[in-house]
């Protein structure tokens, strides 16, 4: 395996997830980051990781943003989120014409891109490009956010298609809706435009942004399906079952030596300590984190191939990513049982890591049976 430790993303990521879980408690109550972690993960680069480098940027790899990203999340699950959204969503703007990419890194390649990549708005066209207007929920770390790539059925003669919009912050208005019980420092609320006119520069199809088709960059980080980048959402889960599996260890680490400490006959009627029962959630844990970590490497590695990557190891990456979160979640689900009433309180951070990765894997990308159908598809000809 490459070693990555020295390369100036990575390394600023143990800073990152540091601030991060110092301020996870307070950001949940917020509902949004702290912009102290936020102001850290943009200094620590990763908006500009795949940022073309005419611009400023890294136009770096997807197995250091996956370990970079997991690093964040052992810390605040929340925070890795909006990290790697925050890099993935440069990549995407980066398929913009020219013009469009001068327009949004003018000022450098740190700006802070939010996206909403569901359709829900609409795009009427006019000279010089489009009228655009929707209503756009669940888009996290919108209250931080320099532009946003909002998605909407543009109207352009025939058949309306799916075009991504990139407006400014100045062009939209947020509604304070996010109120949900996992991933809560997201800040993830809903965006408005009303009839804003967007140049055709700041406009690219959904289609080739899915299918890796940059309008102005030939760098091989622009060049990927978005199947093979599925682990955007995933890196952020890995990252909190490390994370709560390390709060299960200093737990049962603490109790098991109160229990040695312990002299004499135990009174009858109370229950002794048994260690067997945590050493076999501390192996078999550990064991699936590393295969989920596994999974999401190759996923990764296979991401940085480029422009070379075919159907059926795009779609090998999607089930990999889905079925590692599916094991996350297991984990994570294990360890919050095993923590017993004494570590389920408010403040300990498994119960957190737990809702968070329970909602990670909520998102469409990640359900199994999405990337079972397609992955079955390239295996399985009818």
């Amino acid at each position: 395996m490459d070693d990555l430790t020295s390369t100036t993303l990575l390394a600023a990521a143990g800073d990152v997830a540091a601030a991060a879980a110092r301020c996870a408690p307070a950001a949940e109550a917020a509902r949004r980051l702290d912009p102290d972690v936020v102001k850290s993960l943009v200094a620590a680069g990763f908006p500009r990781h795949f940022v073309p480098a005419g611009h400023g940027g890294r136009e770096g790899t997807f197995v250091e943003l996956h370990r970079a990203v997991t690093a964040v999340g052992a810390g605040c699950t929340a925070t890795a989120w909006c990290a790697s959204l925050a890099a993935h969503v440069s990549r995407m703007a980066a398929h913009l014409p020219a013009e469009g990419c001068r327009e949004i890194w003018a000022d450098g390649p740190d700006a802070l891109l939010v996206a909403a990549l569901s359709p829900v708005g609409t795009a009427e066209p006019v000279p010089g490009g489009h009228r655009l207007s929707g209503t756009w929920p669940f888009v996290s770390a919108i209250d931080h956010a320099d532009w946003g790539l909002l998605s909407a059925m543009a109207r352009t003669g025939g058949e309306p298609e799916p075009r991504l919009f990139a407006v400014p912050r100045s062009a939209w208005r947020t509604v304070d809706s996010w109120r949900n019980v996992g991933m809560a420092a997201t800040g993830s609320n809903t965006v408005i435009v009303e009839d804003v006119l967007v140049p055709t520069a700041r406009s690219i199809s959904r289609e080739d942004l899915f299918t890796g088709r940059a309008a102005a960059s030939k760098a091989p980080c622009h060049a990927v399906p978005m199947q093979s980048t599925t682990m955007m959402f995933a890196s952020p889960a890995l990252g909190a079952a490390k994370g709560a599996l390390a709060a299960w260890i200093d737990h049962a680490t603490a109790k098991l030596r109160a229990a040695a400490r312990r002299s004499g006959p135990v009174p009858a009627g109370m229950p002794t300590v048994d260690r067997a029962p945590y050493d076999m959630v501390l192996a078999r844990s550990a064991t699936e984190i590393d295969a989920a970590d596994l999974l999401l490497e190759r996923a990764s590695a296979t991401a940085d191939s480029g422009p070379g990557i075919e159907g059926p190891a795009t779609m090998r990456s999607w089930r990999d990513c889905a079925a590692a979160t599916d094991i996350l979640v297991g984990v994570v689900n294990r360890l919050f049982r095993a923590v017993g009433t004494s570590g389920q309180s408010s403040t300990d951070p498994v119960q957190r890591f737990w809702r968070d990765v329970n909602s990670v894997a909520g998102h469409q990308a990640l359900r199994p049976e999405s990337a079972a159908t397609a992955y079955g598809r390239t295996v399985i000809e009818i």
